[in-house]
């Protein structure tokens, strides 16, 4: 089965991820999208993070009801940090029948010659970019194993929601219903 593997913090998930999933799943021929939670982002070292199993569960309150849609805990296992290509490595092992696409936006293309063996990744697996801005200035655009995506722009992001949530300001148009309502129950990104 083809799987596309949408790693990220999803610190805290929102409606983008969503709709690049729901985007991705309805134009590719993936039939399956996993959610990889990151318990640490290798190249965002100094970043706040709500705890790891708190964040896997807003990710599976986001896809309650959704079927093609899997929250993926696999990197919590691995040694920190998390590299791609060891979770990449781990679920090939786990899951041998299975052939696995990532998700990634534009500006980790960008940043893509900075990971963790990244010629290998690159040359063994489908890499799926939805566009963060306008343009996107890498040249792995010109690898065939890489395919640019038309979706929409995702115009918010988990730090602007953090940000938002932090001052009190309602967040709940960028949210799904039940992760805003676990939020603000749990009280999670309060300072």
């Amino acid at each position: 089965m083809k799987i596309g593997l949408y790693f990220g913090t999803f610190n805290p998930i929102h409606n983008g991820h969503i709709s690049v999933a729901e985007f991705v799943l309805k134009n590719t021929d993936l039939k399956k999208i996993w959610f990889v939670v990151s318990p640490q982002n290798p190249l965002k070292k100094n970043m706040e993070l709500l705890f790891d199993k708190a964040r896997l569960h807003l990710v599976q309150l986001a896809i309650e009801g959704k079927p093609d849609f899997k929250a993926c805990d696999t990197e919590f296992n691995l040694p920190l940090p998390s590299y791609t290509i060891n979770t990449l490595d781990e679920l090939k092992k786990k899951f041998p029948q299975n052939e696995f696409s990532l998700i990634m936006g534009s500006d980790n293309l960008e940043k893509f010659e900075r990971w963790k063996d990244y010629e290998k990744i690159l040359s063994s697996y489908e890499i799926l970019v939805y566009p963060r801005t306008e343009k996107i200035k890498t040249q792995l655009t010109k690898n065939a194993h890489v395919k640019i995506l038309s979706s929409p722009l995702m115009e918010i992001s988990s730090t602007d929601i953090r940000k938002m949530i932090e001052e009190k300001k309602s967040a709940k148009n960028f949210l799904p219903e039940k992760v805003e309502k676990e939020i603000l129950l749990s009280r999670f990104y309060l300072k």
